[in-house]
């Protein structure tokens, strides 16, 4: 089948075959003549396969009946909206647009934050059909009355999923709230779950469900491996394999967190491997000439959190590296999706330490695949790492102490027999005093002289004897229930001051 049988208008498919694209995906075979129908769609499909063509295409032909050339914004109202939970696939999905519409006179946008409003409100200003968004600028616009909704006949939600990992599910909800109830209405994502379900039972009408794939379901084409490896190890292992892929091959690292990521692309640095990290905390300036210097090869490894795991559409990524494996295991289809695209071969790499077995554990369930694991001589694991796996003994190749952790273990006996050797001595210096010092064996409460904290103070003469006087009269008085006197500081005049 060729695009030309999908029933698409002359203008869209000349820009398709400038594009250098003959055939169409499942993806796009079965959503296509679907929303030119006007049917909703609820559409999944593995990352890479051309998603986003699947839902572009058909949404140009329809709003081609609209299409005008005049200037008047009047004439150029916002008539489709598609919402991107990131800037990155925000600026992919625009990409497209732009691409297919070149020969069809439809006006579109991207906004998304980070950056200054005013550019996109002269935009927005001049009238635009297509508007693609990210949904917590859209709902800036809103308030600042700056975008007009009312007339919208399309609605796309790409990437749905990580819309509700990032939150914007109350969002979303003001959104629809403002849009015409007579729409047509896609939600696309990679992965579905449960709540996405509950969320297109909600927007969709009598949707359509097109999965060209099971759920959850990796590319064939992406070679998984696991290293297992200690914690303590990772950034060299990350270094040794870098060196030993080949020169021209580009490297995407993910990490968890902002602060792993900056420190982990400065160590690349240092030991002279190309590298640079993207993460949330960046200007979108900054992450804009990032990913340029990345997508033409001036930077090698781009070490990035989650936020570059959709909507990064890199030509001929070789290999994907989970530094750390995600915290969700439907992100890891999302992150070695990255590679492996249109066909091509990709490589999927996992850097796995002890901690982190249950997660490995639950993207093996999710993907319905056991990922071989091969220990990298040098780099072993914690000792335990096999054994919380079922028992399973330490590979042969991982008994060997290696190179970087013999140093350690050296060291960790050196320490033990030094302890061995001072403890009979530290033994004795504690055992001693308590045989030689009665005081230990006294309670707490028994002062060293044998003065008795716990009982009532007796007033005693300086020869200390209690048949005196004034040791009779003390005694009287604590017998007859009064209190004895107490001698009070002699500067003050007290009882003890002789004359």
């Amino acid at each position: 089948m060729s695009f030309s049988e999908l029933g698409l208008i002359p203008e869209i498919l000349q820009a398709v075959t400038d594009a250098g694209y003959t055939t169409p995906t499942p993806i796009q075979r079965q959503a296509i003549p679907v929303v030119l129908a006007g049917h909703d769609v609820m559409g999944g499909a593995q990352t890479g396969t051309g998603k986003t063509a699947g839902f572009t295409l058909p949404l140009l032909n329809r709003l081609a009946r609209h299409a005008s050339t005049s200037t008047s914004p009047a004439r150029h109202p916002v008539r489709a909206l598609i919402l991107a939970p990131t800037r990155e696939l925000a600026m992919q999905v625009y990409e497209s647009v732009k691409m297919y519409s070149k020969h069809v006179p439809l006006r579109s946008t991207c906004i998304y934050g980070g950056v200054d409003m005013n550019p996109q409100i002269q935009e927005l200003r001049r009238g635009i059909e297509i508007v693609v968004a990210t949904p917590g600028r859209l709902l800036d616009h809103v308030q600042q009355k700056t975008i007009a909704l009312g007339q919208v006949e399309f609605l796309i939600l790409d990437e749905a999923d990580r819309m509700l990992d990032m939150g914007f599910i109350p969002d979303i909800r003001r959104i629809l709230a403002l849009l015409p109830a007579n729409r047509q209405s896609l939600l696309f994502s990679a992965t579905f779950s449960d709540e996405i379900k509950k969320l297109a039972d909600q927007m969709l009408k009598n949707p359509q469900l097109i999965e060209v794939a099971r759920r959850n379901m990796v590319s064939e084409t992406i070679d998984h491996v696991v290293h297992p490896v200690s914690s303590g190890l990772k950034r060299n292992l990350l270094a040794h394999i870098v060196r030993h892929e080949d020169e021209t091959n580009q490297v995407l690292v993910f990490v968890d967190t902002k602060f792993a990521c900056s420190r982990l692309a400065h160590f690349l640095e240092r030991h002279g491997i190309s590298a640079d990290s993207i993460h949330g905390d960046k200007s979108q300036q900054a992450r804009t000439e990032t990913l340029e210097n990345f997508k033409s090869g001036k930077v090698r490894v781009l070490v990035a959190t989650d936020v570059a795991a959709r909507g990064l559409d890199i030509e001929d990524l070789p290999s994907v590296i989970n530094f750390e494996l995600p915290h969700t295991a439907e992100d890891y289809v999302h992150r070695i999706g990255r590679t492996g695209r249109a066909g091509k071969k990709g490589k999927a790499v996992s850097l796995v330490s002890s901690e982190e077995r249950h997660r490995l554990a639950d993207i093996q369930k999710l993907i319905k695949l056991e990922i071989r694991q091969e220990v990298v001589p040098g780099y072993d694991p914690e000792p335990d790492f096999f054994d919380a796996e079922g028992g399973k003994r330490r590979r042969s190749s991982s008994s060997a102490p290696s190179p970087a952790a013999a140093p350690r273990a050296a060291e960790g006996s050196s320490e033990r027999r030094k302890r061995s050797e001072r403890e009979p001595r530290e033994a004795r210096e504690t055992r001693e005093p308590r045989e030689r010092s009665p005081r230990s064996r006294q309670p707490s409460h028994i002062a060293p002289d044998g003065f008795d904290f716990s009982k009532p103070y007796e007033q005693r003469n300086p020869a200390g004897d209690a048949g005196s006087a004034e040791g009779d009269s003390a005694t009287a008085e604590l017998r007859s229930g009064q209190k004895p006197q107490r001698p009070i500081a002699f500067l003050l005049g007290g009882l003890g001051r002789k004359h």
